[in-house]
């Protein structure tokens, strides 16, 4: 067993500490604050041999230890104080714990990011499941599989998105991040009162659709290994918190616009108009383009305990979507002709110029919103007056971002950041409008 694996093995035996939280009750934390003391004054010695990283032995004390400790404690701390749900707890720190031990796993038997990801999101989601089983049986709570899965799969998603944006020592903001996530789908997850068969159907339908498009996606080179989890992690939300309906309308963005990213792309390239990475899009780009519509997915799933109907943040879901996809064929495919003008001054620019736009690239972007707003009018029933109002909301926010492209890019904000104003401006459009019509 090599260093890194053998780390990661003695990582995975620390976060089993949290099986004994339902057995301990208002100190779950209590394990976890030892380990962290214990790791604070090991300096050398077989123990520290087991459990340093290399920052660790250049520094001569466990901190990467003694930080993943006090994150778990913290978040033990939050059973008592915030009535957070012990299986959260457990699932949260098991998942980072088994996560990394999946991911060394595979890279000690081959050296490939792609894969070592995967390990990390099964073995971690396999262990995040487990958790709640043992954590249920100790405290007597019903079986409940499907909202067990959903979890544990949610869970493996986001920690190995987080985990392949961060490094080992940043384990505290990884755990941290993924138990408050947790929290939150684990109060919003419609689990309560349904059906087994249709809990089932509906988690299973989720992770199969989502990895198989997920798989497809990084096979065609149109996402990076962290772009393909934080897709599937967005589909299976949208299915499990919205329904098959919101999957359909956020897939068709993902699908039509990957397809344009690549349409022309060395014509692009030559001209410098084209998506780095070879126009793989990586989790940035994917939450800067589905960030707002994630926040009105969630919103839609919490609408009895906040302001507005559920109708309203479908269509702000919808605006958000439309934005996203008019913007993206808006750029790809105004890119390829030779008459930008600046949308603030309408000044002749170069192509690829922050905020530049050109007729053609415009009316890609009209059909953009047009294609969402039909299937807005397929999958949720809306009217014609209802797609019109998905159009026009998408045509909002691809303005925004033509105008916050010109005026604040590379300066204020980056373009992930565009993006995302430019998709929040457009749910808000979407849902104010409907809102003034009367449809919400």
């Amino acid at each position: 067993m090599n260093w890194s694996l053998r780390r990661a093995a003695a990582f995975a035996l620390v976060a089993s500490l949290a099986l004994v939280a339902p057995l301990l009750g208002r100190a779950a934390a209590a394990p976890f604050v030892l380990v962290a003391a214990a790791a604070a004054v090991v300096p050398d010695g077989r123990l520290f041999e087991v459990f340093s990283t290399a920052r660790d032995r250049r520094e001569g004390r466990l901190w990467t230890l003694v930080g993943f400790a006090l994150a778990a404690a913290a978040i033990g701390l939050l059973v008592p104080l915030f009535d957070v749900p012990v299986g959260v707890f457990v699932a949260s720190v098991l998942v980072v714990g088994y996560g990394d031990l999946g991911r060394r796993l595979v890279l000690a038997v081959r050296e490939s990011r792609a894969l070592s990801m995967v390990g990390f999101v099964v073995l971690g989601a396999l262990a995040a499941f487990a958790g709640q089983a043992v954590a249920a049986s100790l405290t007597g709570q019903p079986a409940n599989y499907p909202y067990w899965v959903f979890i544990g799969a949610s869970g493996g998603l986001a920690a190995g998105i987080l985990r392949s944006v961060f490094v080992g020592r940043d384990d505290p903001v990884v755990l941290v991040t993924v138990a408050l996530l947790l929290w939150l789908f684990a109060v919003l997850a419609p689990f309560e009162g349904v059906a087994p068969a249709t809990a089932w159907e509906r988690v299973v339908v989720a992770l199969a659709v989502t990895a198989a498009f997920g798989y497809v996606s990084h096979a065609l080179d149109a996402t990076s290994v962290a772009g393909m989890l934080t897709g599937v992690l967005l589909g299976l939300l949208a299915v499990v918190l919205g329904g098959y309906g919101w999957f359909v309308v956020l897939i068709a963005f993902f699908a039509v616009g990957s397809l344009t990213t690549k349409f022309r792309y060395d014509q692009k390239l030559e001209r410098g108009v084209a998506e780095e990475n070879e126009g793989a899009r990586g989790t940035g780009n994917v939450l800067g383009n589905s960030a707002a519509a994630l926040v009105a997915l969630l919103l839609y799933a919490a609408h009895a305990h906040v302001p507005l109907s559920d109708l309203a943040y479908q269509f702000a879901y919808a605006g958000a979507v439309a934005t996203a996809l008019a913007d993206t064929l808006s750029s790809e495919v105004g890119g390829l002709f030779d008459t930008p003008r600046l949308v603030t001054t309408f000044e002749r620019v170069d192509p690829g110029t922050d905020g530049a736009v050109t007729w053609q690239g415009e009316l890609a972007g009209l059909a953009g919103a047009a294609l969402i707003a039909a299937l807005c009018v397929a999958v949720f029933g809306f009217g014609a007056v209802g797609a019109a109002l998905v159009v026009a909301a998408g045509f909002v926010g691809m303005t925004a971002d033509s105008v916050a492209g010109a005026l604040i890019e590379g300066g204020v904000v980056g373009n992930q950041g565009v993006n995302f104003l430019a998709t929040l401006s457009g749910g808000i459009a979407g849902g104010a409008l409907a809102l003034l019509v009367g449809l919400a």
